[in-house]
């Protein structure tokens, strides 16, 4: 008999098992898939950390959450200076002044800001009602229709008046020149990939891999006093009153035999009429180098192409429309009634999660579950 049952193993479950396990409990961690990370994965390939299920840059405020990933890996300071590529003419990420400067030639800041504003009036805006109006509130109506609309379409399938306003306040705008992409004062990758700091995480900790435990929930049930749930809540409850909507996302991934695809780790492609949303190069999350220091010779690529969830397909990002933030609630209130089930995570709270946000969050709910 276990004290806990921890249903998957990505960062969420991890954590919870870890500190869990330091008060004594006795866990079993149990996930679908047949390798441990969740979404944060990282598989060597050719002396390459590949991030098999897109990027992840971790990056904090929180000194808590920083030193306490430091246990479990030592972190490189590498610096998110994504670019964005639109009919083959290169934009800086995010928006700052070397993309106002490259679009409109401007070099001081107020000059921006007044073209910004003129486009803003020009639109008609006074409050911002969606995605699209938001946007050209922010950083004008040339930015939105290059850099912003054929992208944001292709990633969420819609159009970006149908879009709520708020997924565009997450992009940085800086009205400096400064390339990183986040203002965070903590930021890097897990040297070795995330797969070895999430094993870190569950050192001796019993874990089977390759259980779904929803086919298998009668047998596992049984063997815990309580049950921590990772997964995603509407699947849980069996769809009982619908399924809450994901963008989900397929990657190509290429091992190619040169040295440098693009020279970046991230290329944003802006325009409707390329397919994949973007490509990331692997190899320079690490700097070209191996764990040995050594330049690596080859390189992976992996292309990004956004697709409508169903049921079967990996889900991603949630819709957080008004109909499935409704939907959401309704089985809110069917966890409630599951007395010994606590769902945590970005499926199970039906949230996009930023990883040291996962993370502050499950030790935040430790003493919950207790």
């Amino acid at each position: 008999m276990y004290d806990y049952l921890i249903v998957g193993a990505g960062l969420y479950g991890a954590v919870m098992a870890h500190e869990l396990k330091n008060l004594n409990k006795k866990i079993l961690v149990i996930d679908r898939r047949e390798q441990i990370g969740g979404n944060v994965y990282t598989k060597e390939i050719n002396g390459i950390q590949v991030h098999q299920y897109g990027a992840h840059i971790f990056n904090t405020h929180s000194t808590e959450v920083w030193e306490y990933v430091q246990q479990f890996a030592k972190f490189n300071r590498f610096t998110n200076s994504p670019i964005a590529n639109y009919k083959g003419e290169i934009f800086s990420l995010p928006f700052s002044m070397y993309t106002f400067n490259k679009m409109w030639g401007v070099i001081k800041p107020e000059e921006a800001k007044v073209i910004i504003e003129k486009q803003k009036k020009e639109s008609g805006i006074i409050e911002p009602q969606n995605l699209e109006e938001q946007a050209i509130s922010l950083v004008g109506k040339d930015i939105y229709e290059k850099l912003i609309k054929g992208y944001t379409e292709k990633q969420w399938g819609r159009a970006c008046k149908d879009l709520p306003s708020f997924i565009i306040k997450r992009l940085p705008v800086r009205f400096i020149y400064d390339n990183n992409y986040f203002n965070s004062p903590y930021q890097g990758i897990p040297i070795g990939g995330y797969t070895n700091m999430v094993a870190n995480m569950l050192k001796d900790i019993e874990i089977e891999l390759g259980v779904d435990y929803i086919k298998n929930r009668q047998v596992y049930s049984k063997m815990a006093k309580n049950i921590i749930y990772t997964g995603p809540i509407d699947e849980y409850f069996d769809y009982k009153v619908g399924n809450l909507e994901y963008r989900s996302v397929r990657f190509e991934t290429e091992v190619l035999d040169i040295s440098n695809f693009q020279g970046n780790a991230v290329v944003n492609y802006t325009d409707a009429e390329t397919p994949w949303t973007r490509i990331i190069e692997h190899k320079w999350f690490e700097f070209g180098k191996d764990q040995s220091g050594k330049d690596i010779e080859g390189t992976v690529i992996s292309r990004e192409y956004s697709s409508e969830w169903s049921r079967g397909d990996e889900p991603y990002y949630p819709v957080n429309d008004e109909r499935n933030n409704l939907l959401y609630k309704k089985y809110v209130e069917l966890a409630k009634q599951e007395s010994n089930v606590h769902f945590g995570g970005r499926l199970a709270e039906y949230k996009y999660y930023n990883m040291d946000a996962v993370i502050a969050t499950a030790l935040s709910s430790v003493k919950k579950v207790l």
